[in-house]
């Protein structure tokens, strides 16, 4: 058995890199060096004269070329020294010339040679050249050259198209990507995936299916071809496409959908062809496509772009395989995405996503659940309440409560305990939501804090008055990311807002403004954020919820997010005027009753100003001290 794995071993990887850049060197050094002596190109006539004055030693002629090579003698090298830019040569220089094919070389070597001394005549080798191995060896080594270059070229876009070791690179660009799994490689089970109970058990539905077909089939019912997750990010639609390939017994193909985009023409095509041809062979299996919008976009939408791009023709190809006439039986598609508006709707129509999952943020009883899984690994103070956890995570992901539990025992470390306890964790979510508190780095200077204490105690006081607004549950004036200081709120987990609520709520965002002109007699840029929003919430009244006097019961909101694409307004300027001038007064109102309820409790406003600059932080205890029980409706 030993040696069966030993056979079976991967081969180590040989990184020839280095041979590639020895190969470049050489390939300069060759071309660039003189080789240890330098020649140079002359005319006869001067060759002529070097013969005639004794400075030869020999003579090398090529017949069949007409050109040759004289070789000085070494004790006359100095007095041609500047034809070598005055670098004297490592060895015996040499001249090359060329003559005509009128040359006579052993009648006129001879006739030179007649007339010099014995001792300054020279040697004269004759040679007919047969093939010329320098111009041979120069080509080889240029075409060595550019093999070498291409070959790294190859191995660069391998690696960068995902080929790598053993895998076809370059030459495989029109493969998927999937990656197969199955339950022995996911070890994400439906236990692992708390709350959803509906997305959980549509998704359950299908799993069973695939393990008992004939519970459904004896019955006349048909596989579904596909269903889409749809859902805000972090509320866990990955994590059930792993809770599936962890639960069915069949082949499980994940990829992205970006993965199908390529700079090469046809590529994206090729590629969805490539994964339903492995999807058919495995079936039934299951295919995942995450964030499918980057292929599944609306066609003919594409600004600056024409209605034929790749990308394109990559979505035809995936609507053709899903259901086309050909038969995909057995293959059922799982996708996930966060912008299901900008779906094509040929991509959303029954036939090729027959379900659509709506995986929503998670309620309290979910968000619990959800606390219960993540605390599994994590050692937890005996008196930790996780329900008071999961009201104080209003709004929370699945990915932000797990991020809220790494962050709680990482506080809980850095203060050097044993146990992660209550305080850790809501140090925690005021560190996710407010940021990294900036006691130290940030200095103001005593009247910024004052007003920042006053804008806050302004938020506060108005929030708690009011019968439709959230209950305030925290007022910190400790600067945590931007913000300078932050009123926490406990918001009622409504699917349905009321015209009071939505008052009220924009009330509690002026209160800010209306405090910092009450102290300090003029309006100051700590309001912002709040103006802001509060902005955006009365053009909603008015322009969505229809809930202005004079424009009526209208809505303009756009929900197929198609008329982005559209130049013109939905609306005549006359409508939009009267949409501003209800906005307008609209505004007023709020500021008009946010001012009347701090004056009219302006004592009370100014010792809860006044016991935050003293605390710095205060909770819902301190105030229903001040203010006594909270308004409700």
């Amino acid at each position: 058995m030993a040696s069966n794995r030993k056979s079976k071993a991967k081969k180590p990887y040989m990184n020839f890199s280095w041979f590639y850049m020895l190969l470049v060197l050489g390939i300069f050094y060759l071309l660039f060096s003189n080789r240890g002596f330098q020649t140079r190109r002359v005319e006869w006539a001067e060759v002529r004269q070097m013969l005639s004055d004794g400075d030869v030693k020999q003579v090398n002629f090529v017949r069949n070329d007409f050109t040759g090579t004289v070789s000085l003698r070494p004790e006359s090298v100095n007095k041609y020294l500047d034809l070598f830019g005055g670098m004297y040569p490592d060895r015996s220089p040499q001249f090359e010339f060329m003559v005509s094919s009128k040359f006579n070389p052993e009648e006129t070597f001879d006739d030179i040679n007649s007339k010099l001394e014995p001792e300054k005549q020279f040697k004269v080798v004759m040679e007919n050249n047969n093939t010329n191995w320098g111009d041979i060896i120069q080509w080889g080594i240029f075409g060595l050259f550019f093999i070498g270059m291409w070959v790294m070229m190859l191995r660069g876009m391998n690696r960068n198209m995902g080929g790598g070791r053993g895998a076809g690179g370059i030459f495989s660009v029109g493969k998927s990507t999937g990656k197969l799994a199955d339950k022995n490689t996911v070890n994400v089970t439906f236990k692992d995936v708390a709350g959803l109970y509906g997305a959980k058990e549509e998704v359950m539905e299908i799993v069973d299916f695939l393990k008992n077909p004939k519970k459904y089939t004896s019955l006349g019912a048909k596989i579904p071809k596909g269903a889409l997750l749809v859902g805000p990010p972090g509320t866990g639609k990955t994590l059930l496409a792993k809770a599936v390939a962890g639960e069915a017994n069949v082949p499980f193909f994940s990829i992205s959908g970006s993965d199908f985009v390529e700079m090469f023409v046809g590529v994206g095509a090729s590629r969805v062809r490539d994964l339903f041809a492995q999807a058919k062979e495995k079936a039934p299996c299951i295919v995942f496509i995450d964030e499918i919008d980057a292929v599944g976009r609306a066609r003919g939408k594409n600004a600056g772009f024409s209605s034929n791009d790749e990308r394109e023709n990559t979505l035809n190809q995936l609507l053709t395989e899903m259901d086309g006439f050909g038969t995909n039986s057995g293959v059922i598609i799982l996708a996930a995405t966060n912008r299901a508006d900008i779906l094509d709707k040929a991509l959303m129509r029954a036939g090729r996503f027959d379900r659509q999952i709506n995986v929503e943020l998670p309620e309290l009883k979910e968000r619990i659940e959800i606390f219960n899984v993540h605390l599994r690994n994590i050692k937890v103070d005996p008196s930790f309440d996780v329900e008071t956890m999961a009201k104080h995570t209003p709004g929370f992901s699945g990915a932000d409560i797990a991020n809220v539990c790494n962050e709680a025992a990482l506080t809980a470390a850095r203060r050097n305990k044993t146990l992660v306890t209550q305080e850790d964790f809501l140090e925690a979510v005021d560190r996710i939501i407010g940021g990294l508190e900036r006691k130290n780095s940030t200095i103001m200077s005593p009247r910024e804090k004052r007003t920042t204490a006053y804008h806050e105690a302004g938020h506060a006081i108005v929030g708690w008055l009011l019968p439709h607004a959230d209950p305030v549950f925290k007022v910190s004036i400790i600067p945590r990311g931007n913000a300078l200081g932050l009123t926490w709120h406990l918001p009622a987990e409504k699917k349905i807002s009321s015209k009071s609520d939505m008052m009220d709520e924009m009330c509690v965002l002026m209160g800010g403004r209306v405090a910092e002109e009450l102290i300090n007699g003029e309006p100051a840029s700590g309001a912002l954020n709040d103006l802001e929003r509060l902005t955006n919430m009365a053009y909603a009244m008015i322009q969505y919820y229809g809930m202005g006097e004079k424009v009526g019961a209208l809505s303009f909101y756009d929900s197929t997010g198609t008329r982005g694409y559209e130049l013109v307004k939905p609306y005549s300027e006359k409508t939009a005027e009267l949409m501003d001038q209800e906005v307008r007064k609209l505004v007023d109102d709020v500021r008009a009753r946010t001012e009347k309820i701090i004056k009219d409790n302006y004592e009370k406003f100014e010792q809860l100003a006044q016991t935050l600059l003293d605390k710095e932080v205060i909770m819902q205890d301190d105030l229903e001290a001040i203010l006594g029980p909270k308004v409700t409706a």
